[in-house]
């Protein structure tokens, strides 16, 4: 009598349900590769950002200090141009798929995205107001940028303030996203975090 399973690779793996096989059937997770290239690069720039602030925090040279700064604010306005480049490029590419997931957990990542775009508009939005506040022009590749604000020491000191509160605001968030990036990609061993790699196609 013929078997009932011609082949052992026909046969259902023991303790295998149809919701587990219809998860491993799915489609994996992509992303367009711009989006994974402005992701990363966005990446790359805050931690440059962050490296020469802290830096110039250290350094008592007046002419060192003034080279820190000016890095330090083209590498945040160069934030800001991605960010709206992203913006712009996640726009055009519409709904894209995601992992399977509850109602609130859908709602909570899509906050905390929004929040994090937001962030990225206002911080070196910020930034660039506090420098004119304080009287200095914003120079970005050479070319003077136009004042956000008139200068004023009250409303420097103001910016100050917001813009220290707004980069710690990000730096909770950028762990938050982190370790749902880790989540994704060691406990439930989907195609989130692969999916933003530039290289993984």
């Amino acid at each position: 009598m013929g078997s009932r399973y011609e082949d052992k690779a026909d046969m259902p793996m023991a303790g295998s349900t149809p919701a587990i096989a219809s998860l491993q059937d799915k489609e994996p997770i992509r992303r367009p590769r711009g989006m994974a290239i402005l992701h990363w690069s966005t990446v790359l720039l805050l931690i440059a950002a962050a490296a020469l602030a802290l830096t110039r925090d250290e350094v008592a040279g007046r002419v060192a200090r003034q080279w820190l700064l000016e890095g330090h604010r083209h590498t945040g306005l160069l934030v800001l141009l991605l960010a709206v480049l992203r913006i712009a490029l996640r726009f055009r590419h519409g709904r894209l798929p995601q992992a399977v997931h509850s109602r609130f957990v859908r709602i909570a990542a899509w906050l905390t995205h929004a929040a994090l775009y937001l962030i990225l508009l206002a911080l070196p939005l910020v930034g660039w107001a506090l420098s004119n506040a304080e009287g200095k022009p914003v120079y970005l590749f050479g070319a003077t940028l136009p004042a956000l604000v008139a200068d004023d020491e009250d409303l420097a000191d103001a910016l100050l303030v917001w813009h220290q509160d707004i980069a710690w605001a990000l730096l909770a968030l950028v762990l938050l996203h982190i370790g749902a990036a880790l989540y994704h990609h060691f406990v439930r061993r989907d195609d989130v975090l692969r999916a933003m790699w530039p290289w993984s196609r």
